[in-house]
């Protein structure tokens, strides 16, 4: 696939709304860097650190999944920043896009637990990026002090093999994919609501909004409620 044919996943969306001059803005130190794998390596890294991976507020709605919005924050969810990293990484004329997939988490989510009711993890964000001809995930969701509590290495990504979870902490199991969705041009909005829905219904019914844990969502992307 020749980069500049692959122009869907250049594309700025709703989401990824990386013409926003606060995305521009964060965009400009990786222009300095030669290559485009330096660059994407770099988007990587700082997105995955620059925000505390923070998975209690989830907030589906479309006016709250965009890149310049992500920006203003200190704390993301995965999905979050997966559409940051994205985002960036096309306005730097890098293709990539939005993969997600359901993940058991068996180390440290007893609190999260509580509030989904069960221990899969549902839309769990990630990116792939296309560099030499070729496409490579990466998960920008854990930065390094969420692995330091967790006492798991951060996942590095090197721009060529795939980088999706720490499998291990020690010989411990610490994270599994259980499905994949696929890969987006952007935020399937509707299946997001849909699957979140079909997986954690208590939280449409009786939404929770409280400092320890927030959810909303947007009635409109959920047919169910009607």
């Amino acid at each position: 696939m020749e980069k500049e044919n692959d122009s869907l996943f250049l594309q700025e969306t709703t989401c990824l709304d990386y013409n926003h001059p606060a995305v521009q803005a964060y965009a400009v130190p990786f222009q300095e860097l030669a290559s485009d794998a330096e660059k994407a390596i770099a988007v990587y890294q700082t997105v995955r650190d620059g925000f505390l991976y923070d998975p209690y507020h989830l907030d589906l709605r479309p006016q709250a999944l965009k890149a310049s919005v992500v920006i203003g924050k200190t704390r993301a969810w995965c999905v979050e920043k997966a559409i940051l990293c994205c985002a960036v990484l096309r306005a730097l004329d890098i293709p990539a896009k939005l993969g997600f997939g359901i993940v058991k988490n068996h180390i440290g989510t007893e609190k999260l637990t509580t509030y989904l009711r069960k221990d899969e993890i549902v839309f769990h964000g990630f990116v792939e990026v296309f560099l030499d001809d070729r496409w490579s995930k990466c998960t920008p969701a854990f930065d390094r002090r969420i692995c330091r509590i967790n006492r798991v290495e951060p996942l590095e990504w090197n721009g060529v093999d795939d980088s999706l979870f720490q499998a291990y902490r020690g010989e411990e199991q610490f994270m599994e994919y259980l499905h994949f969705y696929g890969s987006f041009a952007d935020v399937p909005l509707e299946l997001m609501h849909r699957e979140m829905f079909e997986h954690y219904p208590h939280l449409f019914f009786d939404p929770v909004d409280t400092a320890a844990f927030s959810f909303h969502f947007d009635k409109r992307l959920i047919r169910e409620l009607d």
